[in-house]
């Protein structure tokens, strides 16, 4: 079944790889990863709809839950991880599961991602409900961890959604919304860490990113919710706030202080001219939004 798949196949292209210079490989290599945005933007309509559905996840008080296995497994988890200090959501909203757990992020655990009733454990011990979407991620699509863990979250209810990198892939047929980025053989043959696994990666922002923003993470095309928890970030926050009012840096920077460090806070007391306490009450009635806390 391998040799059928596009991201086992051999690339023409660089059937003499071993003997190019280093420049010609470098080269070869940039060229076939600029075919990777364009085979993704034949899936945006797919991708529009699981945007949506984890949007109303989030709006129901459900998670997003990434499951893969190798580099799927840690571009899931990576993923998540970024959402925490980017858009300001708790550890739990964002989920990434990778077959083996967390030693399989540093070096490959033999036969986790083989393994259908291990991605089901998994699920069970974050009580994966109704509310909840779940993204099996593999760029095979065919990786029975990431098998195992769509047909239990489908059991339970969750809706489903898949990320691979062949056309017609067998997790295709265990998700809602299946996606498929193919994008042909890899510069080395097999090596689904360079083109598939910048597809996926590429995936993975646009939906975690857009969703985000459709629960009021962001203003105009500020992270608003970014949390300040170190030097760089606290600095970040305090040019958000000046940049989205006209106010100057040391302005900017007494609202953040009076604000309690919280940017969407401090953005509604200048712009709407309002107290602390008032600010906040807007943006809980406008649940996070601040267009129409203002």
């Amino acid at each position: 079944m391998l040799d059928k798949l596009a991201t086992e196949s051999r690339n023409e292209q660089t059937m003499h790889l071993d003997e190019m210079s280093i420049e010609e490989r470098l080269t070869i290599m940039n060229a076939e990863d600029q075919k990777v945005p364009h085979v993704i933007q034949n899936q945006i309509p797919v991708i529009m709809q699981v945007v949506e559905r984890v949007i109303a996840s989030f709006q129901n008080g459900g998670r997003l839950i990434y499951i893969g296995a190798g580099t799927s497994g840690r571009l899931g988890v990576l993923d998540a991880a970024e959402c925490v200090p980017t858009f300001g959501v708790s550890p739990d909203q964002v989920i990434g599961l990778i077959a083996g757990g967390e030693r399989a992020l540093i070096q490959a655990v033999e036969g986790a991602e083989d393994n259908k009733e291990l991605a089901v454990k998994d699920l069970k011990a974050l009580h994966l409900s109704a509310k909840d979407t779940v993204i099996g991620i593999a760029a095979s699509g065919r990786t029975p961890y990431v098998v195992g863990g769509l047909d239990y979250a489908r059991e339970v209810g969750a809706v489903t959604a898949s990320i691979s990198c062949n056309h017609d892939a067998v997790i295709s047929r265990h998700a809602d919304y299946p996606i498929e980025v193919e994008v042909g053989p890899e510069v080395l043959t097999g090596s689904t860490r360079l083109k598939a696994g910048t597809a996926q990666k590429l995936v993975l922002n646009m939906i975690s990113t857009t969703s985000m923003i459709g629960v009021g993470k962001v203003y105009e095309n500020l992270m608003v919710d970014v949390q300040p928890t170190n030097e760089k970030l606290e600095m970040r926050a305090k040019r958000m706030i000046a940049e989205a009012t006209g106010v100057d840096s040391e302005t900017a920077a007494r609202y953040f202080a009076s604000s309690n460090g919280h940017v969407k806070t401090a953005i509604v007391m200048i712009l709407a001219d309002v107290s602390y306490e008032e600010a906040v009450k807007r943006l809980e009635r406008a649940n996070g939004f601040v267009r129409e806390a203002l």
